[in-house]
């Protein structure tokens, strides 16, 4: 009895395993609860740019490093994709429709020519710098809707590559945080009131908590103009991510149809026979995404349910605080997937590229700001 019941104890206890995502999961609450510490020390560094760039240094300090690209790696992939999908539901509790009505016409309409300017002039660009990936996409995105949650959005979508995500995601974060200092100081010198360096910063600035922090300094006026014009940026991440679905759909459909001489399907990469063809366009249908992701479809949800008033100021205040811990994992997640010394190839025309989108749309919002005030 003894001699084989010791063996069943001894499977039982060797079968439990920890899931292979706990660790890096673990990590990334550890790594927001630092970066919460940090924001706490330095209020005028948000949370979310506190945990991308300790992310970064996690995946390169030598006691962490292999720990990041190891056993982490699964869990801290899973906090960049999962996480960020739900901080983004949870974001459309920031925006109600009759926020964006008080702003009146003018400035929706302002927000969506910078928004489309420095879209299309950033994905140009970065295309025609030759940047490799979905790097030009994403960093347009990141530069004109919502910084690192815009990159991580239009990633589920475009099946991005993880090391383009993070470079993305390290670029618009820095240049983010660039504009904390630099803004503040040519608002007199651009001729600027309170009211007006808002609407610039709402524009003009990437992510939400940078935004705050920007808008901040020339008062409340300031960054109560400046949230809502930020807000409106925001509620355009659904129909981007709409139209970028559709186009990922179509090539998928242009695939399969034979678009490149029918050799997807029936040549050398489908294994040379007709049934592996179909077998692989079988494939690719069901890794289609949808028209409209469920997560924009949440944060749709959250915006119409924000609209009706019917939440209490308690349970917005808490869905906030959940919002940016979720997206603070996730852009650890993010940040901890960046490789510095595999940058070096592509890092001048990356920066050059962020330095340029950050001209324009610095430029259009300020223009686009003197026409609506």
């Amino acid at each position: 009895m003894t001699l084989t019941a010791a063996p069943g104890r001894a499977r039982q206890a060797a079968g439990w395993r920890p899931p292979a995502t706990s660790y890096g999961l673990g990590l990334a609450v550890a790594g927001v609860a630092a970066a919460w510490g940090v924001h706490r020390l330095l209020p005028a560094v948000p949370l979310l740019t506190a945990a991308v760039v300790l992310g970064i240094v996690a995946a390169h300090l030598p006691g962490a490093r292999g720990l990041v690209r190891g056993v982490c790696r699964a869990g801290l992939s899973l906090a960049g994709k999962r996480l960020m999908r739900l901080g983004i539901v949870l974001l459309g509790l920031k925006l109600s429709l009759n926020d964006v009505l008080g702003l009146g016409w003018a400035t929706v309409a302002m927000v969506l020519g910078v928004v489309a300017a420095t879209f299309c002039g950033t994905w140009w660009l970065g295309r025609r710098m030759g940047l490799r990936g979905d790097q030009p996409l994403l960093i347009a995105t990141g530069y004109s809707i919502c910084g690192a949650s815009a990159i991580g959005a239009v990633s589920e979508v475009s099946d991005s590559d993880e090391r383009d995500v993070a470079t993305s995601v390290a670029l618009v974060t820095l240049c983010g945080t660039l504009a904390i200092a630099v803004l503040p100081l040519l608002q007199h010198p651009l001729g600027l009131g309170d009211a007006a360096f808002g609407r610039w910063v709402g524009a003009g600035v990437h992510d939400v908590g940078q935004v705050v922090a920007t808008a901040q300094t020339a008062g409340p006026a300031a960054l109560g103009d400046a949230v809502l014009v930020k807000l409106v940026r925001v509620a355009l991440l659904a129909p981007l991510v709409a139209v970028l679905a559709t186009s990922v759909r179509a090539r998928g459909r242009v695939k399969r149809t034979g678009g490149s001489g029918g050799q997807e399907i029936g040549g050398q990469e489908a294994g040379g026979q007709e049934a592996g063809g179909q077998e692989t366009g079988g494939q690719e249908a069901k890794r289609r995404p949808p028209l409209v992701p469920l997560f924009v479809l949440g944060f749709l949800a959250m915006t119409a349910l924000r609209s009706t008033d019917v939440l209490s100021t308690a349970v917005l205040d808490t869905a906030a605080t959940a919002q940016e811990l979720l997206l603070a994992a996730a852009l650890f997640g993010l940040g901890s997937a960046v490789h510095l010394p595999s940058l070096t190839r592509t890092g001048a025309r990356v920066a050059a590229l962020g330095l340029c989108a950050w001209v324009v749309i610095a430029g259009a919002s300020y223009g686009g700001v003197l026409l609506t005030t």
